[in-house]
């Protein structure tokens, strides 16, 4: 999600067209990345530790990992944290703090065994009532946690969370001894042991929590680097605001003979034009983004560095249907269907993106949409008159949200041109540092804000409950009584097929509605040394670090 500018002299000619194909123009010809073969040494080269450099896109909202959302925070809890199960590179789920466990004939009770070993940075045992604690915490009302949603699937979790039961006992979370975690669903859960490989279900260590703060408070110092308790691979040594974070080799980590490098280097880069010059002075071994002007480049002259991968993910536009004129569902499917995206992915984003139309991207298991729209611009210009508005005659001011990255503003930029040209309308594009906007998209201070979704598993349910009414993630007020029956229902199929026929009832609600606007299913682009061993880009992009090592 950190993107690159674009010079808007190029964009006013090349973008200002109807939804029709267009060629692919090279936007990097003129520029050369020869200089970067022989990259200056890293600083840390003479410590004689294995240290990675890595690009990781802004600074995070926080390290209290049950109440943050973002892509850079999620790279952090998996280095300091691990839950009851973990994946391998290829996406398997592996055993994690739990070393096996059993699940009902009914697939209605999972019974975690964990395994002895398992400990906390301070040297503490990892308990069953660790993760029992860490989450009531994630699911008590006055915590706010956007993700306990995703621990709804324990019976009276969502009641405890709305505050229609106050009695966390009578939920499904059961310590039955310290090393016996139980958890009983609600409905049966066919992809809950790779959702559990989400930081929403990774334990916290209480007592630290306890020490610094309350437990249904944010932002308290328990996450300072003096302070931080966790049970990951690697522990929190340093952690300078808007400079890096540093993490360390954990001493008590059950697998830390597996752990390679010894020291990450997180830097907070939200420039892909920055990043790509520490890169080639040898001051990142990984970068978060490439230049849009420099990626064609890379991919000729130095492939061994790039790397464009498949990313589970889509990037989109929320519209606040509280807000006029995003109230009017003919207003947001006229923005919809007037935007040329074939156009934006081969002019503008130029990383084999595909233009998205329907809202869960391609290979989900088996799960293709048949409720897919088209650009129409004649159907935008009719939906937009009858909204009151002919030829954008009498369209209030409107102010769309980006946060602070290079490309999110290119994008913008070349959809306010296309909204101007086809529609009549003009936007003012208005930008915020990472935490604003992530604020400003949970109070929903916004009227048009760009987004993104990464899968945080693969399975499509994924990408519908978080339009759940309610839901901490959603950030748009849009709601339905059906949608949200029709969610609970999804569960209750006793097979995928069934299940996915669910979700296509969903889909035709979203491309109908219109509450979020899709624009396009991610790539994942990144420049990597060839020092980098092991280090596997998965669709998810969570891959553990405890696979990756660094050579001499």
């Amino acid at each position: 999600m950190r993107r690159h500018l674009l010079l808007v002299s190029a964009l006013a000619t090349a973008l200002l067209v109807t939804p029709t194909g267009c060629a692919k123009k090279d936007a990097s010809s003129s520029t050369s990345v020869s200089a970067a073969a022989s990259p200056a040494p890293l600083a840390a080269a003479n410590t004689g530790k294995k240290i990675l450099n890595y690009g990781n896109g802004a600074e995070p909202q926080d390290l209290d990992f049950q109440i943050v959302t973002g892509v850079p925070e999620h790279r952090l809890a998996l280095t300091f944290f691990e839950g009851l199960v973990s994946e391998d590179p290829q996406l398997n789920i592996i055993p994690g703090v739990a070393e096996k466990w059993d699940v009902s004939p009914d697939g209605l009770i999972y019974t975690f065994h964990l395994r002895a070993d398992a400990k906390w940075s301070n040297g503490d045992p990892v308990t069953a009532d660790d993760f029992v604690q860490s989450y009531q915490r994630m699911i008590t009302p006055a915590l706010g946690a956007e993700y306990s949603y995703m621990l709804w699937h324990v019976v009276g979790a969502e009641d405890y969370n709305k505050s229609k039961l106050t009695d966390f006992s009578k939920t499904g979370f059961n310590a039955v001894d310290p090393r016996t975690l139980q958890l009983t669903l609600r409905q049966a859960t066919p992809f809950l042991l790779h959702a559990m490989n989400h930081y929403a279900w990774f334990p916290l260590h209480i007592p630290t929590l306890k020490k610094f703060g309350a437990l249904d408070r944010k932002s308290t110092p328990w996450s300072r680097a003096e302070n931080f308790v966790g049970n990951g691979p690697y522990l929190l040594k340093e952690w300078r605001p808007n400079q890096k974070i540093v993490a360390t080799r954990s001493p008590t980590y059950w697998d830390r003979s597996a752990v390679k490098i010894d020291e990450i280097h997180f830097f907070p880069v939200e420039l892909a034009d920055t990043e790509e010059r520490m890169f080639r002075t040898g001051q990142l071994h990984i970068t978060n983004e490439v230049p849009l002007t420099k990626l064609a480049v890379y991919q000729r002259e130095q492939p061994d560095s790039v790397r464009v991968d498949p990313y589970n993910g889509i990037y989109f536009y929320r519209f606040n249907v509280q807000r006029k004129p995003f109230d009017d569902v003919r207003v947001r499917r006229a923005f919809a269907l007037a935007i040329d995206r074939e156009t934006l992915v081969k002019k503008v984003t130029l990383a084999g993106e595909l233009p998205a139309y329907d809202f869960t991207p391609p290979d989900l298991i088996g799960y293709v949409s048949r409720h897919r729209f088209q650009a129409d611009l004649a159907e935008a210009k009719r939906l937009l008159a009858a909204a009151g508005y002919p030829d954008g005659k009498g369209f209030p001011k409107v102010e769309l949200l980006y946060n602070t990255l290079e490309k999110h503003r290119t994008i913008a930029e070349a959809l306010q041109q296309m909204w101007r040209k086809n529609l009549g309308v003009d936007l003012t594009l208005f930008n915020q540092e990472w935490k604003v906007y992530m604020d400003a998209q949970h109070s929903k201070n916004y009227q048009v804000a760009r987004a993104g979704w990464i899968a945080d598993y693969v399975d499509p349910h994924n990408f519908f409950d978080m339009w759940e009414t309610g839901n901490g993630n959603n950030d748009t007020h849009w709601g339905s009584p059906v949608y949200d029956r029709l969610l609970r229902s999804a569960l209750d199929a006793k097979t995928n097929p069934a299940r996915f026929e669910v979700y296509q009832q969903m889909e035709k609600i979203l491309v109908d509605e219109m509450p979020v606007m899709p624009i396009y299913f991610y790539t994942r682009a990144r420049l990597v040394s060839p020092k980098v061993k092991g280090f596997i880009t998965t669709p998810l992009d969570n891959y553990p670090w405890k696979f990756a090592d660094l050579a001499p």
